[in-house]
This record gives C-alpha cells, sequence and structure tokens, in this order.
C-alpha cells in the first residue's frame, strides 16, 4: 500500500487519500469517506479511471495520487454536458479522444420496423445463453482481432464491467449469435441493467458482412426485449461509426446525450 497524501482544505481540516487496493484509492476529511477513485483495465490495454468524490478539493486530492501512482497514458469517461466535470479533468492535462453518442432504441417491431426482417439464406439466429461456450469465445476473439486490424477497439464504446484478466466474454448468457453452417458468424451482447438494458455489442465476421446478419441479430435482441416486457433499451456508438449509426437510426432510435473520452498521455 503506498503511503497517504494529506493537503489541507480549508480552516484547519485535511483530506488524506490513501491507495486502499490496486485499483482504488479512498479520500477522508475528517474520519468520514469524502470520495473514491478507481482504476480499471480494459481488455485492449487502456486504463480508465474515475473519481467520485463530494467536493472539488477531494477530487483534486485523489486526482493528484491516482496520477503519482499510475502509468500513462491515462484515460476517462465523461457526460458531454458535465461541464464542470470536464474542466476538472481538463486541468489535470486530460484532452479529448474521441466521443461517442448515446441511444434510446425502442423495442417494439411496430417501431422499428425489423418485425419481418429475415434470417440470411443459411443463417440461423441461436437465442441469448444458448450458444456453446467454446466457439462463443472463439467468435468474439476473431471480430475483436477485426476491428483492431481496421478501426481500431478503441473507437468502440469504452464501457468498463469487471472480468477475469484477459477474458472478453464477460458472461455468455448475455450473448445470441448467427450461425451459418458449422460455424459462429456474428454476435449480439444485451447487458442487463436496472434502469434500461444496453445493446452492448453487435459484430459479424469480416467476411460475412453486408449480408443482412448485422440488422438480423439487431432485430432478433430488440423482439427477445419486447416479448419480456422491456420497451426501450440503449446502445452507444462511436460518432465515426457511420454504418452502426445507420442501423440505429433505421430503428427509430432517438439520439440522447453523448459521452467524452478524455486522455493524459
Amino acid at each position: 500500500m503506498n503511503p497517504s497524501h494529506s493537503t489541507p482544505v480549508g480552516d484547519d481540516r485535511a483530506v488524506r487519500v490513501t491507495r486502499v487496493s490496486d485499483t482504488q484509492w479512498q479520500a477522508v476529511e475528517d474520519g468520514v469517506v469524502a470520495g473514491t477513485g478507481d482504476a480499471s483495465l480494459r481488455p485492449d490495454g487502456r486504463l480508465f479511471v474515475s473519481i467520485d468524490a463530494w467536493h472539488g478539493a477531494a477530487f483534486d486530492r485523489i486526482a493528484d495520487a491516482m496520477l503519482a501512482d499510475l502509468p500513462q497514458p491515462l484515460h476517462t469517461l465523461v457526460d458531454e454536458a458535465d461541464h464542470d466535470e470536464a474542466s476538472a479533468w481538463g486541468r489535470l492535462g486530460f484532452t479529448p479522444a474521441r466521443r461517442e453518442w448515446g441511444h434510446l432504441v425502442p423495442t417494439d417491431p411496430r417501431a422499428t420496423g425489423l418485425g419481418d426482417v429475415p434470417c440470411p439464406d443459411g443463417v440461423t439466429i441461436l437465442p441469448a445463453g444458448s450458444a456453446e461456450d467454446g466457439p462463443l469465445r472463439a467468435l468474439d476473439r476473431v471480430v475483436r482481432d477485426e476491428v483492431e486490424a481496421t478501426a481500431g477497439w478503441r473507437t468502440m464504446p469504452a464501457e468498463i464491467l469487471p472480468r477475469p484478466a484477459g477474458d472478453t466474454v464477460i458472461d455468455p448468457s448475455m450473448y445470441a449469435v448467427a450461425q451459418e453452417g458449422d460455424r459462429y458468424v456474428g454476435l449480439v451482447r444485451v447487458t442487463p441493467r436496472l434502469r434500461l438494458p444496453r445493446i452492448g455489442l453487435i459484430a459479424v465476421r469480416a467476411d460475412r458482412q453486408r449480408r443482412g446478419i448485422g440488422r438480423a441479430l439487431l432485430a432478433h435482441a430488440l423482439g427477445a426485449l419486447h416479448e419480456a416486457g422491456t420497451a426501450w433499451v440503449r446502445a452507444e456508438v462511436d460518432e465515426s461509426n457511420a454504418a452502426a449509426t445507420a442501423l440505429l437510426a433505421g430503428t427509430g432510435a432517438r439520439r440522447e446525450g453523448g459521452t467524452l473520452e478524455l486522455v493524459r498521455r
């Protein structure tokens, strides 16, 4: 454990920051927790940091401790409408790297127009939870490698979820897959959330794209959510991803806010 960082705040109070684990820092003021900082390593190697603090002084002290302890570059995510938080990170040398747009997507086939979308010839959609674990993980690895070799995984929505090191399939039960012959060629992941489920990933092998498989996967995922009583689902798309943006636009999705990824190099 690293030594505490102590800095006076106002009157004679002090904020003390301690690294309490490899990935978490804690600020204490007058015996009360005044904020926490967290670090999360993405499978693509990017290190993301976040801070939840009661006031600016605690934010600054936690940030100072994290920047002193962690290697760079460092990344963070900020609601683009939260100018105060963006400014706080900006004072620390973080600059915009990319933007992703949030979307609210209806699930009712009458709204999406996807009720009669057929699967391409020879393709079958396997519902969430029915894919074989080994082939699912192999497909996930293939599409990740293909994305990294083209647009780069940095352009994918930067969701940080707990997972074992090196494991990119969060929970196999969240994935529906497209099967063609004896291999999996596409997948969609829907992550349950307290407020709204989230479409975290739609991907099709490069050699099977532009055949309607992605559209069929989206139609299946939205249809399953609608049957389960869910009216809306969230999705995020990098602003540079024209194909994904067009796919969502065709469902009647409406844009709802955006997120900035900031980086300190």
